[in-house]
Parts: C-alpha cells; sequence; structure tokens
C-alpha cells in the first residue's frame, strides 16, 4: 500500500508537529517564539504566517492553549456538562462544527463474522494532522487513524477487525471523506459512524461524542457521564481502545494534573489537535456572536 504524494499541508503539520515537541521538551523554562522559530529552522515571520495559517490564530495564541493552566480551567469548566450531556442522550446525533455525526454498533453477530459479505473500502489521505488511514463500509465509517511510520501495522489492524471483508483500496475516496472531516468552508454535512467494540466501550464512546469541541474532560468525568464512576481504568482502557481517532475525540480527555498524557497516535498530535480545535471553537463562538444583516 502506497503513500499518496505529500502536500504542503503535511509538511505545515510536520514543522508545527516539531515545535510542539521543541516547547514540551522545554517547558520548564517556556520557549519564546524566537527559539521555537530557531528549533525548527524558520524565522518568527514564516513561523507566525504558517501558524496562522493551518490554525487561523499566532503562534503565541496557540501554545497559550497548550499550557497546564488552561487545562486546569477547562476541567473546571467541562465539570458539570459532560454529565447533563449524555443524560439528554444522543437522539440528535454529536455535532462537530458543521458536521453531524451519527453512530450505530455492530452487533455480536457481525462482529463474530468478521466482515463476510461486507465491502470495506480504505485508502490513506492527509489531514490537517498529517497522513491518515481510513476504512468505512456502505454503512460508514469504521476506521481512521493517523500515521506516522507505521503504515503497514495499521493497515494490518484494520485487516484484523474485518478479516472476511473484501477488501478494496481508494485513496480517493478517503481523500473525499476526509474533507467533509476537515472542509476548507464550514459547510452542513452528515457523517455516520460504525463502531466495533463491547458494550461499555460503546457507552464510553457515546460519551465521547457528547463532548464540546475545544474543552477538555478527565477520566473521572467521562467514568462518571457513563454512570459507571469508580470505573476510571476501564474508561482509560477503551478510550485507548478507540478505533476513530478524531471523530470520537478521545484526545480531550487528559489527566486531573492538567497533563496531557499519552495519546494512540502521539503526545505532539494529541496537543496539535488540542490546540487547533481550540482555535475552531473560539473563532466558532466570534461567528455566533456577530451581529446578523
Amino acid at each position: 500500500m502506497s503513500n499518496p504524494p505529500s502536500t504542503d499541508n503535511t509538511r505545515t503539520y510536520e514543522t508545527i508537529a516539531a515545535a510542539i515537541r521543541y516547547i514540551r521538551q522545554h517547558a520548564k523554562h517556556q520557549p519564546s517564539l524566537a527559539e521555537v522559530a530557531a528549533a525548527v529552522d524558520l524565522s518568527e515571520h514564516h513561523l507566525q504566517r504558517m501558524f496562522s495559517a493551518w490554525a487561523g490564530i499566532s503562534p503565541k495564541r496557540f501554545l497559550q492553549y497548550l499550557t497546564k493552566e488552561h487545562a486546569l480551567q477547562s476541567l473546571k469548566n467541562s465539570a458539570d456538562s459532560l454529565t447533563a450531556a449524555h443524560a439528554a442522550g444522543l437522539s440528535g446525533g454529536s455535532r462537530l462544527h458543521d458536521l453531524m455525526i451519527s453512530c450505530e454498533a455492530l452487533t455480536p453477530g457481525e462482529i463474530k463474522a468478521g466482515g463476510a459479505g461486507v465491502e470495506l473500502r480504505y485508502g490513506m489521505a492527509y489531514s490537517p494532522f498529517g497522513l491518515a488511514l481510513l476504512g468505512w463500509t456502505p454503512r460508514g465509517l469504521c476506521y481512521l487513524a493517523f500515521i506516522d511510520d507505521d503504515a503497514a501495522e495499521r493497515h494490518a489492524e484494520l485487516c484484523q477487525q474485518w478479516p472476511n471483508a473484501v477488501m478494496l483500496q481508494d485513496n480517493p475516496g478517503a481523500e473525499a471523506l476526509l474533507k467533509r472531516i476537515f472542509p476548507s468552508r464550514p459547510q452542513p454535512q452528515k457523517l455516520h459512524l460504525l463502531l466495533r467494540g463491547t458494550n461499555f466501550q460503546i457507552k464510553v464512546w457515546e460519551a465521547l461524542l457528547n463532548t464540546r469541541s475545544g474543552q477538555f474532560y478527565s477520566y473521572s468525568q467521562l467514568a462518571a457521564a457513563t454512570g459507571s464512576p469508580k470505573a476510571q481504568r476501564a474508561v482509560g482502557s477503551a478510550v485507548g481502545a478507540n478505533n476513530i481517532g478524531y471523530l470520537i475525540p478521545c484526545h480531550r480527555v487528559i489527566r486531573e494534573s492538567g497533563e496531557s498524557g499519552h495519546y494512540r497516535w502521539g503526545a505532539e498530535r494529541k496537543q496539535a489537535i488540542h490546540g487547533w480545535e481550540y482555535a475552531q471553537a473560539m473563532r466558532e463562538s466570534e461567528d455566533d456572536e456577530m451581529p446578523r444583516p
């Protein structure tokens, strides 16, 4: 399975990930913008333009979203919202910007059948957070993993989950799906997810679908939202087992201390999503507050 050609967006994400990596490694003395720019071999002006084009905000503002203080304040603000949202149920679907997300779970019988009689398309394309591998059936998207140097392993994982399906490579189809998930211009769309997991995992993922973009949640808050406040370890396992990155937003779960914590697809990518998503949420909020003609 060959990778699609790289793009300017790919190089932009790789530079931003490197900047975040440098900031994490030198967090104790809070490096200046000039130091970060030098670490990624760019001028301050070029780094400023790159961040503004990618996230819609300046590097300085973006970096403020990655501080522990911001994370702790976000945890405090989200204390009651998740439980209330989960109590309301998912009947109306989950909203990610202008994308309305609905979902259904595979039955135990369907999981046991391993995709027999199912046509599963898969492909790789570039997202704002690097290369991604997607898998989908006529019923919905069932897999989204971010790729670094592990494309073969992620492809094997997808095949293992659907061992009896008819597999068809479709990179253009993957690119079209990612354009719906990350549109260049906001436009109302719908996307259906096909979930594969235990009853408890499904419950955790549904709770995640009720979280707000640009907000953080702790494992204990997520456990309380599922009705199992003492099941924090099981919640953590369910979060780690998520196969649909970004759309089932396990990246919004952080430690009680305000530390970002682990992420299946890399710590730098998790923080890149944090800053990018918060910037999008703030921009939407500002747009909503503008007077209408």
